[in-house]
């Protein structure tokens, strides 16, 4: 089967086809093959290796940063600094790996007893596109470094990603069979989540994508790690720094077109100081430019597909319909992707801008009477994977995210993931954690040795 593929900028449609069940199947015959060799390999050999990666993708970073600009759109800056981003977790991870897979000596009556953290063999990831080469490194370093083999489900709208990725490793002297591209569909994703070789599957996409997966992998129990996204929360305290916090609301928002699962999507405000950050926010917004992604002059990308912009206005419109405000954008802008910097004033339940998550360059504002409104309003939402709360007080801010749900919380800061803490949500943004020594461990045997 074809599938076809179209540049968000320039319309260019390009073509590849899906594996057949015979490709399929000798991909994973490859990585069980591979599996326990590079499991027995020493630690600083696979280190080495994913070093050598980390220089791959530096030496590549123009060629990729091109695929991922005309397969999603991406701005060609946010393209390179993801490509760095991911080279740093290969690095990190060859350095510190052997730190958090470490035996670890428990006292006990027993002569000796520990912890031993060992591969489980083959882990299925199935990736989105918004970040095509940061969701499958922050994933593949360490579960690599773990002595894990991988298989990659990419999105079906950056295959050429997916293809990089394979020849970045490959070129950089990772064996064959420890990791492999499927390109297929999610019937058949469905069927290698139920394969026996396969020993658990990652998902970074929608909520009704991780039930789906989390059902296919419980059925035939299988470990799942699921990253499901989120309404992330932007609180702005009545003391807060308003210099400091509007770029940074400007940066949450609107970078990757808002096409982020950790982006600030609510700004929920105190109303001693929400006109003033409106406007500084608003002024700050209108200044962003859409355009070609790999022009530097444009701030603002377009969105990867047409469809999802068309959803992203559904979304805006009958917000509007409820009662909300625009106060800037609203409309689609010029060209199949393209949606303009869009604010939207007095959001309130029952609207889509406050209930469902907005994959887009959408700012739902929230005014609240003080903090325990504004605490109370960022609980409230089916999500909770990031969060940031804004004070001139640090102390108070911890207490303020003490009591926010979510799987981060970050005081006067950009929420973003960070290769050296662990990243992951909580209610139905999915569960597990990814990153740091929490997201080593999610695909070992945690395996208790007791000596007596």
């Amino acid at each position: 089967m074809t599938v076809e593929n179209r540049d968000p900028w320039t319309g260019e449609v390009r073509a590849y086809s899906m594996m057949s069940a015979g490709a399929v199947e000798a991909k994973l015959a490859a990585a069980d093959r591979a599996f326990p060799a590079w499991a027995a390999r020493p630690l600083g050999e696979r280190g080495a290796l994913l070093l050598r990666v980390a220089d791959e993708l530096h030496a590549r970073r123009d060629a990729i940063a091109a695929t991922m600009t005309a397969e999603m759109g991406k701005l060609r800056r946010e393209a390179l600094a993801e490509i760095e981003k991911c080279a740093g977790a290969c690095r990190y991870y060859a350095r510190h790996a052997g730190d958090y897979l470490r035996e670890e000596t428990i006292g006990t009556e027993a002569a000796r007893s520990y912890v031993r953290y060992e591969p489980i063999g083959c882990v299925l990831a199935i990736m989105p596109w918004n970040f095509p080469l940061w969701q499958v490194f922050r994933f593949l370093a360490p579960g690599l470094m773990a002595g894990n083999v991988a298989l990659l489900k990419h999105a079906t709208n950056v295959p050429g990603c997916a293809d990089a990725i394979a020849a970045v490793l490959a070129d950089a002297g990772v064996p064959e069979g420890v990791f492999g591209v499927l390109h297929i569909d999610s019937e058949q994703a469905a069927e290698v989540i139920a394969d026996p070789r396969v020993k658990a599957v990652t998902l970074t996409g929608s909520e009704r994508a991780g039930r789906s997966v989390a059902a296919t992998a419980g059925k035939h129990l299988k470990k799942c790690v699921l990253e499901l996204g989120g309404s992330d929360p932007f609180i702005v305290l009545e003391d807060a720094d308003l210099a400091k916090a509007v770029p940074v609301a400007v940066a949450s928002r609107f970078g990757n077109a808002g096409q982020t699962c950790i982006a600030a999507k609510r700004f929920i405000v105190v109303e001693a100081v929400a006109d003033r950050f409106i406007q500084a926010f608003a002024a700050a917004a209108s200044a962003l430019r859409a355009g070609d992604p790999n022009d530097e002059a444009t701030t603002l990308a377009p969105m990867a597909r047409a469809d999802l912009r068309d959803e992203l206005h559904r979304q805006v419109r009958a917000s509007v319909e409820k009662g909300a405000r625009v106060l800037l954008g609203g409309e689609p802008g010029q060209g199949a992707t393209v949606y303009p910097a869009t604010i939207l004033d007095g959001v309130a339940p029952g609207m889509p801008a406050w209930d469902e998550e907005l994959f887009g360059p959408v700012a739902s504002l929230i005014r609240v009477r003080d903090e325990a409104e504004a605490i109370r309003v960022a609980n409230d939402t089916a999500f909770g994977l990031g969060a940031s709360v804004w004070t001139a007080d640090a102390a108070r801010g911890e207490r303020v995210a003490a009591r926010v749900v979510a799987g981060a919380c970050f005081v006067n800061s950009l929420v973003r993931s960070d290769v050296r803490l662990p990243f992951g949500g909580t209610k139905a943004s999915g569960f597990g954690r990814e990153l740091a020594g929490h997201g080593i461990h999610e695909f070992t045997n945690i395996k208790t040795v007791y000596v007596a």
